[in-house]
């Protein structure tokens, strides 16, 4: 009898470590692929904090990544029919159990990339995730790329009909009042004595990309619909998404204004995918944006909440602890969608200096803005404070272009959500924000300047 119990406890000893591996074996919660021309992210959540190495193969361009901790699961099998044929960066995905703790993903890339691997700790709604983020090698030239979407035929030319015909046009106003004079052929020439002089060589003529010649007698608004990717912004009792919504209207007034053949229209996402609160902000700076239009729809703890607002950014205290309470929640947005912190380090020293160039001119030209902005809406819906309120908005923070953040409306309210999810209502509100965006510049007409994407 008691050999009998030797060898049972013998067995579960002989078993205990093979029982300790698989509790200490990581479970895959989601994968998710995030695709869009600037970036593809793929994300793996996981019960437990991931570790893992990665390296790059070339001919043919492949990623590997080892993650250890980790058997292969029907989970993480899911990864392959995740990635859709148009992903501008990821061909293919293979998975497999490289060694009994260690599963390899392999990703064949259709172009060269600069990878980001990173963890994000628990946050949210979300568990721990690991993070790769497959950049293009070489950055694209915005200028160039705002060129090339203009010359594309308009989505819907029924909207720019409507527009054309619409009373008191904002855009024509714009058009008749504010187009900028075109560029002499060369830079003014200081006064010089009767006799001629020799003429100087000609190997002084500014180095300046074609795109950014043609970009200098135009105008370049910023939109920015917020949230995007892992980040869905606030969530509306019936499930209507903030970064779903705002990026519908984003679009929308992104062809609504570029209607008007002076006008160029930066988008900081075209897409659903996230896009850091310091990169926001430097895309619309290296453009050299005229304007920032931040597009967001609030929420709040109850439901009886409503109205849209409208923000401008502070040099001190917020205007009011709403208007502080709403900053602070804009700007965790980065929790949630998913900054590479160590990247980001640098990119925060960077916002902080911007803070500190933020000028009281720019302040009050974004206030004129605002103000110009808040009327228009507030002939659409019910308006949450009577005037632009301020406070430290860090997508707000380039210290060289007007901004304004836009809470469009509470998707938090059950009635407010269901007009935000009305393409007509969505119309009336693209067509208020145009019209205080016209109505600014035909009170503040932008000077010609030259552009470079050196920022």
């Amino acid at each position: 009898m008691k050999r009998r119990a030797s060898l049972g406890f013998l067995a579960l000893l002989l078993k205990a470590p093979t029982t300790l591996a698989a509790s200490s074996q990581a479970s895959i919660v989601a994968v998710r692929v995030w695709p869009a021309a600037d970036y593809t992210r793929v994300t793996i959540e996981s019960d437990r904090l991931l570790a893992a190495k990665h390296f790059l193969v070339d001919s043919p361009h492949r990623l590997v990544i080892d993650i250890d901790g980790l058997t292969l699961s029907p989970g993480l099998r899911e990864l392959i029919g995740k990635v859709k044929a148009d992903d501008p960066y990821i061909a293919g995905v293979r998975v497999g159990q490289n060694t009994p703790t260690v599963v390899r993903i392999v990703l064949d890339l259709k172009q060269p990339a600069a990878p980001q691997v990173f963890t994000l700790a628990p946050v949210a709604a979300y568990k721990h995730r690991l993070v790769l983020d497959l950049h293009p090698k070489v950055e694209a030239d915005p200028l160039l790329a705002l060129i090339n979407e203009h010359d594309k035929p308009p989505a819907a030319a029924r909207r720019a009909e409507a527009a054309a015909s619409a009373v008191n046009d904002a855009l024509e106003e714009l058009i008749q009042k504010i187009e900028r004079p075109a560029l002499p052929p060369a830079p003014p020439m200081p006064p010089v004595a009767a006799a001629p002089t020799a003429p100087k060589p000609a190997s002084a003529p500014e180095a300046r990309p074609p795109a950014a010649k043609a970009m200098d007698s135009l105008i370049v608004i910023a939109l920015d619909p917020g949230h995007g990717g892992e980040d869905p912004g606030a969530i509306g009792p019936s499930g209507l998404r903030e970064k779903d919504v705002v990026l519908s209207v984003g679009l929308k007034l992104r062809e609504r204004l570029q209607s008007n053949p002076n006008i160029r229209v930066l988008m900081t996402r075209d897409a659903d995918f996230f896009v850091p609160l310091h990169e926001r902000v430097r895309k619309a700076r290296r453009v050299q944006a005229d304007l920032f239009v931040s597009i967001h729809a609030d929420a709040f703890f109850t439901p009886k909440a409503r109205g849209a607002s409208v923000f401008v950014l502070s040099d001190g205290a917020a205007t009011s602890a709403a208007a502080r309470w709403m900053a602070n929640k804009e700007n965790a947005a980065d929790l949630v969608g998913g900054v590479n912190v160590g990247a980001a380090v640098k990119d925060a020293s960077v916002l902080r200096a911007l803070l500190d160039m933020s000028t009281t001119a720019q302040i009050k030209d974004s206030l004129e803005l605002g103000s110009e902005v808040l009327r228009q809406i507030g002939k659409v819906g019910k308006l949450h404070k009577p005037r632009v309120e301020q406070a430290g908005f860090a997508v707000l923070k380039a210290p060289d272009i007007p901004s304004i953040l836009v809470e469009t409306a509470f998707i938090s309210n059950p009635e407010e959500e269901k007009k935000l999810r009305d393409p007509d209502y969505q119309d009336k509100l693209v067509d208020a924000l145009a019209s205080g965006i016209a109505r600014y510049f035909a009170k503040n007409p932008p000077m010609a300047r030259k552009r470079s994407t050196a920022l």
